[in-house]
């Protein structure tokens, strides 16, 4: 009998699951950060050429940090133009910054500390305010408003997927899901993993010229299914509620996210 040769995965098509909008996939995880990294910077240079600034939101957590690294240390993309560029933080936690939980410090450490991003350009959730989710709103607003009117909006947002189908600080059957005006709210229910969280809301989310949402690995690939052909509302998997209202809306998925197996 003849041996079997193993199937090597790489010679054959990644099968992503139906999502909304486009799909973008690669074999490993390697891959996708180049893919989304030569996205970004495309995107930011055309965002400079036509505003002068790039307005940015990066999540935290630890999916994306190897991609932070890479637009380090990358020489492909050290033409992003940092020094044109405000940074923002799509959710936080509400403890101090120097906290190990805090979204902003892992950010700040990565990208702000090594780039000549300027000090005023840089926008953390000021956590130790009375109030950090209208602080934050006041802040989006007011550098925001230096854009014409209709092009005050961000220009590019990150978002990673939850095991439970929460993006940003938008959790499960939360009040914040419902929230239509504010860019800016708290988010708290029992679906929240404590501490208490402040995130953009579905308004600035989905104003967004460029949304980009980062998923890897064999654990999101039931939930990614779920996304593309369940019957869930926003309020089950608030994924669901991010729609651009006229931006781009790209996934970036590596093959195990997409079919449940590991790159070969």
């Amino acid at each position: 009998m003849t041996d079997l040769l193993p199937i090597d995965f790489r010679d054959t098509p990644i099968k992503a699951p139906p999502l909304p909008g486009k799909i973008v996939s690669r074999e490993d995880s390697d891959g996708v950060f180049s893919a989304l990294s030569a996205d970004l910077l495309l995107h930011s240079l055309n965002c400079v050429n036509t505003f002068g600034d790039f307005h940015i939101a990066l999540s935290g957590g630890t999916t994306p940090m190897p991609l932070y690294n890479q637009l380090m240390y990358d020489p492909r993309y050290r033409s992003i133009p940092w020094e044109k560029t405000h940074l923002w933080i799509v959710d936080e936690r509400h403890v101090p910054f120097d906290n190990a939980l805090s979204n902003f410090r892992q950010i700040k450490e990565i990208i702000v500390d090594h780039t000549d991003i300027p000090a005023d350009h840089v926008h953390p959730i000021q956590t130790s305010l009375p109030d950090p989710a209208a602080d934050y709103e006041k802040t989006y607003l007011k550098v925001l408003s230096s854009r014409p009117k209709g092009q005050n909006r961000l220009d590019f947002v990150l978002l990673g997927m939850g095991d439970n189908g929460h993006t940003a600080s938008l959790f499960p059957h939360t009040p914040v899901l419902e929230e239509r005006v504010k860019f800016v709210d708290v988010c708290v229910g029992p679906t929240v993993t404590p501490p208490p969280r402040i995130t953009l809301t579905y308004a600035a989310i989905n104003a967004a010229r460029f949304v980009a949402v980062l998923v890897l690995g064999e654990k999101k690939t039931a939930m990614l299914h779920q996304v593309a052909i369940g019957q869930d509302t926003y309020q089950a998997l608030p994924i669901k509620g991010v729609h651009p209202i006229s931006g781009e809306f790209v996934w970036y998925v590596d093959r195990a996210a997409c079919e449940g197996k590991p790159a070969a």
